[in-house]
């Protein structure tokens, strides 16, 4: 019996699932609350086989639920969810958990809606080109080439940019310091170090990276321009970690702080009707909005949840191990022939 089960292909995903369950010694009660809400799963994805659902169906089911459950409920669904994909990924039935950014965005969002404001890529590039302070521009154009949060984009030092460009490697600082970035130009490494009240590079932090892993991101053509203009007139910063955003009006030169920059995407989205006060995760953007926009276009442009998972650092292990391995193949290449583009 273990030999047949060694390379699982079940006919009956949640089948198998739930037999594991019993095996590794959960109550009947367990699995039959689980077996009640992957029953559920199924009968929403109609003929889709659990196998192939992707992200959207898991989040179209999850919002499905609401309405008819309480919000804690919907959490506990999820999280069933969660487990038995994960479960199935670990064992090889499956390819791949879709749940994982159902996942973060409920852990993200205020607004627990999937719903949000629709914008399409040329009215991004729109808003993008009304913005013309050097620091303003790229912090949003890094948000949305990369995906990273807040605090990650506030945690960036100098070492964690590495570029080809000539004029910013004869500039008076140092980039790319990053073992990660060796051999790696035109790239930025976010680190899974930084910890709110500990000290990194010299600088005790007060935003936290939610990455367990650190993670190598391209840089394109259009992020290593908005780069340059802004460290063309970056000040100097007292810190010893050499921030890579730092302050232009109070707390000239130092490290931005996620408040600061939220206010700065506040402001410009006002200015182009995508943000009101009273107004929710659903209506207004937000530098997470960015965040929600990099994802899905880029899916939806690669067709690969890998690249995209790893780019976001959502990912195990394994799957971070095998993109880090093939770096320039498997991330760059794909990232490079489908970001959108930003810039007329």
């Amino acid at each position: 019996m273990s030999s047949a089960r060694a390379s699982p292909d079940p006919d009956d995903p949640v089948g198998y699932f739930l037999e594991d369950l019993t095996y590794h010694g959960k109550t009947d009660r367990t699995r039959a609350a689980y077996e009640r809400v992957l029953r559920r799963f199924e009968a929403f994805l109609d003929d889709v086989d659990p196998e192939a659902a992707t992200h959207r169906d898991c989040m179209a089911f999850v919002h499905s639920l609401r309405g008819d459950v309480a919000d804690s409920t919907v959490a506990t669904y999820a999280a069933y969810l969660h487990r038995f994909y994960g479960y199935m990924t670990e064992v090889k039935a499956f390819d791949g958990n879709p749940m994982t950014l159902v996942m973060e965005e409920m852990d993200e969002t205020v607004d627990k809606d999937p719903a949000r404001r629709d914008v399409s890529v040329s009215a991004m590039r729109s808003f993008v080109a009304g913005i013309r302070h050097p620091l303003h521009r790229a912090l949003v154009v890094t948000l949305l080439k990369t995906g990273m949060r807040v605090g990650e984009l506030c945690n960036l030092d100098l070492r964690d940019l590495s570029v080809s460009d000539p004029d910013l490697l004869n500039a008076a600082y140092s980039l790319g310091g990053r073992p990660a970035l060796s051999e790696r130009p035109d790239s930025i490494f976010v680190t899974a170090e930084a910890t709110v009240g500990e000290e990194l590079n010299g600088e005790v932090r007060t935003a936290a990276n939610k990455r367990k892993r650190g993670t190598v991101i391209p840089v394109d053509d259009e992020l290593r321009r908005a780069l340059k203009a802004w460290l063309a007139v970056r000040p100097d910063s007292p810190s010893p970690a050499e921030p890579l955003f730092v302050g232009t009006a109070e707390g000239w030169g130092e490290r931005l702080e996620p408040q600061a920059v939220r206010h700065v995407v506040e402001r410009h989205a006002r200015e182009e009707g995508w943000y009101r006060t009273g107004g929710g995760a659903d209506e207004n953007v937000t530098p997470h909005y960015f965040r929600h926009f990099f994802t899905t276009h880029l899916r939806d442009r690669t067709g690969d949840r890998g690249v995209v998972k790893y780019l976001r650092g959502d990912v195990a292990d394994d799957v971070i191990d095998t993109y880090t391995h093939n770096w320039g193949d498997q991330v760059r290449e794909v990232y490079e022939a489908n970001v959108y583009r930003l810039f007329a």
